[in-house]
């Protein structure tokens, strides 16, 4: 019974061990907010969130959300490895003159497993030529 004891926490031992040394999928964004500054009232604004994963494992994104309809995410949807980027291209539709703020929440396989990017700016009046 001692013998069979042993070597049950041998074999425990050796795995948590083992998952001890690989490191989960995580991001590494190369900004985490952007700020469009003065932009024209219904005129779509762009920007690109570029990251890399900065662990052994794949990192799969499962969800892209922002706060409202006029904020509209598209993003990398197969798996991301070790040391390769992916990226997310949020694109600002505004529809009022007025200062803006807001939140990309991703949800993914992460270490991080929930994070959020910001974009904030103002719009302005276009021009009526």
């Amino acid at each position: 019974m001692k013998k069979l004891l042993l070597l049950f926490t041998l074999i425990l031992g050796i795995s948590v061990a083992s998952n001890a040394q690989s490191k989960p999928a995580e991001f590494k964004f190369d900004k985490e907010t952007y700020d469009f500054g003065k932009i024209p009232n219904n005129k779509p604004a762009t920007v690109d969130f570029k990251f890399t994963n900065i662990g052994d494992q794949p990192l799969i994104l499962s969800k892209v959300e922002t706060t409202c309809g006029c904020t509209v995410p598209e993003y990398t949807k197969t798996p991301i490895k070790k040391g390769e980027t992916g990226t997310i291209k949020v694109t600002y539709n505004p529809t009022a003159a007025l200062p803006f703020s807001k939140s990309i929440t991703i949800t993914s396989n992460a270490k991080t497993t929930t994070k959020v990017l910001y974009i904030k700016g103002e719009t302005v009046a276009g021009s009526t030529k």
